[in-house]
């Protein structure tokens, strides 16, 4: 029988890796809770109009990535491909704008994309990210950048770089765009037919074009801040001036922009080197049209997401900063003590200890071999001469120094030491 094995673009996260998904993910919630960040669940299943109004019809992801699929109700599902929609969608839905003026939430989750399988981007991958909801002031563009950024360093990665841009208000983006396309017709012969047609749909998308021939037609294109209104511009000196505040080094990139109506404003990216030419670990930036176009009342919004697959390659050689949990591992040779030393675990692993009991009844050898492939700071043993006088052999596998303690002390024994 042939061996079942898992889809093309995804992928098991095994033991050995778990541990850095575990710190990163703890990093998102202690990071995000010291910023005052309350953590949203959606559902992995949607509506797909959803994403045809959240995302954008004329988007790769809506139009060619998504898995959807009909219901028995005849309604079109999908799989989420993004999750700043559902969690604006929950917003809505839950009335949390009627709650608190400001929302502030985080997420960490699964999203599924039907492309292309590289380098840290899979078909099921996985994000974080956060969303203010509430605040059109500058601010709150800081402190999501901040918010970012704090995460990343603080999961060990030293060698980050911040994008920054501003797409400005609707008129501005309106008459940029209009310059765009008169500056792009003569090219168009020489763009891709997705760029032709991105020329007809969303030509701000080109902006962002991997095509090298593309990227040297579009240096010499007008620029957004050749457009930027009296408010556009001081909007983003504000932002700008409290990035400087909370010494947080950027570089202005007038190429990063996003192609939706609703966005509007700041625009980011947080790269890391580590990753080679596709550097990007990092991005959002401020969408106040969203809530309304999704049905809800007005309410503007800045927010960002992370690929975390991305985040764990990037900080592949980081120092690791989980705090040390001292592992026993205990040993019985005597059936009659198992209960007695299962026991002993339970009370051990509730004062802080990682305690892995013996389960194969193997001998006492390769107990001890397991023992030290497990990586444990002591031997708990339990055999005949124990049991009978109500004590455990304790083994410190560092020094090799071996000493019996009596079991009524083993507890106290173990609280007294300090790793």
């Amino acid at each position: 029988m042939a061996q079942v094995k898992s889809i093309k673009g995804t992928h098991d996260i095994l033991p050995n890796q778990t541990k850095d998904w575990q710190e990163l993910e703890m990093q998102v919630h202690k990071t995000s809770n010291l910023y005052g960040y309350s953590e949203i669940r959606t559902p992995i299943i949607e509506t797909a109009s959803l994403f045809n109004r959240g995302v954008g019809e004329e988007t790769d992801i809506v139009s060619k990535e998504m898995y959807s699929w009909e219901d028995k109700d005849k309604s079109i599902i999908s799989l989420r491909p993004e999750l700043t929609a559902p969690v604006v969608r929950s917003y809505i839905q839950h009335n949390l704008g009627g709650q608190s003026p400001l929302q502030r939430l985080y997420y960490i989750g699964p999203s599924f994309r039907r492309e292309r399988p590289q380098k840290g981007r899979q078909r099921q991958f996985h994000q974080f990210g956060v969303e203010a909801i509430g605040s059109a002031n500058p601010e709150q563009d800081a402190e999501v950048i901040s918010l970012g950024w704090d995460i990343l360093k603080s999961f060990g990665i030293k060698s980050l770089k911040l994008k920054l841009s501003s797409i400005g208000s609707k008129s501005c983006r309106e008459n940029f765009k209009s310059e765009l396309v008169k500056y792009l017709n003569p090219f168009i012969p020489k763009l891709s037919e997705v760029s032709q047609r991105r020329l007809e749909k969303n030509p701000l998308r080109i902006l962002d074009t991997k095509n090298k021939d593309e990227i040297e037609i579009v240096k010499s294109a007008p620029k957004i801040e050749q457009f930027y209104t009296k408010d556009d511009q001081n909007y983003f000196f504000s932002v700008q001036k409290f990035l400087n505040d909370l010494e947080i080094p950027f570089k202005i990139d007038p190429l990063l922009v996003r192609g939706l109506d609703y966005y509007t404003q700041t625009t980011f990216e947080i790269c890391s080197e580590n990753l080679g030419a596709q550097d990007a670990l990092l991005g959002g930036g401020r969408y106040n049209g969203l809530v309304g176009s999704l049905g809800g009342k007005d309410a503007p919004a800045v927010g960002f997401a992370a690929g975390m697959e991305r985040v764990i390659i990037a900080a592949k050689n980081r120092k690791k900063i989980s705090p040390k949990i001292p592992t026993i591992y205990a040993i019985c040779t005597n059936d009659e003590a198992m209960g007695i030393l299962q026991n002993s675990a339970k009370q051990l692993r509730s004062i802080g200890y990682k305690v892995i009991c013996e389960t194969l009844r193997r001998s006492m050898r390769s107990q001890m071999r397991d023992a030290n492939k497990s990586n444990a700071d002591y031997v708990m043993i339990i055999g005949d001469d124990e049991f009978n006088s109500r004590t455990i052999q304790l083994k410190d596998l560092k020094n090799g120094e071996q000493e019996k303690v009596d079991l009524e002390k083993i507890i106290s024994y173990f609280k007294s030491l300090t790793f």
